[in-house]
């Protein structure tokens, strides 16, 4: 393993601090609108994964950090699988898009942790344009729209 000297470690503060901004930007909309997982939840999830893939880029063994990159992507599902719910005995499942947005934001922070910080930027960007469109008016006349065909095919 190679030594880690101050000009390292403070590369991966920058990362955490990048990794910080990018997740709670991504939980600012949850929170926003009142959702159990908000910017704490997202900036932790982003912040460990940034962590986890920096340190791990940071070992001289490639194997191993790939395998911490593949641990953080299962780690993080058994989260969202811990997350999703039924709503008593009913087919109706909650905490779907909590599930897999927390999974994505795990996945920008590995990007960060591996100095991508244009992809990591642009699926922010992405995944808060897709939170955010549940409440765009021409979202919801559409979802309404399509509901109300599958309903009269019925």
């Amino acid at each position: 393993m190679g030594t880690m000297d101050i000009s390292n470690e403070l590369i991966i503060v920058a990362k955490l601090l990048v990794a910080l901004l990018l997740g709670a930007f991504i939980g600012f909309d949850r929170e926003r609108h009142g959702r159990d997982a908000g910017i704490r939840t997202y900036a932790a999830v982003c912040i460990g994964a940034a962590l986890f893939t920096a340190v791990g880029k940071h070992l001289t063994d490639l194997a191993a950090a790939s395998r911490i990159i593949a641990n953080i992507v299962v780690g993080v599902g058994f989260l969202g699988a811990g997350i999703i719910s039924r709503n008593g005995g009913s087919s109706t499942s909650h905490g779907l898009t909590t599930a897999a947005t927390i999974w994505c934001t795990a996945a920008i922070g590995v990007a960060v942790g591996l100095n991508m910080f244009i992809i990591a930027a642009t699926a922010s960007l992405a995944l808060y344009f897709l939170l955010s469109l549940h409440h765009q008016p021409w979202y919801i006349r559409w979802k309404q729209r399509i509901k109300s065909t599958d309903d009269t095919m019925v």
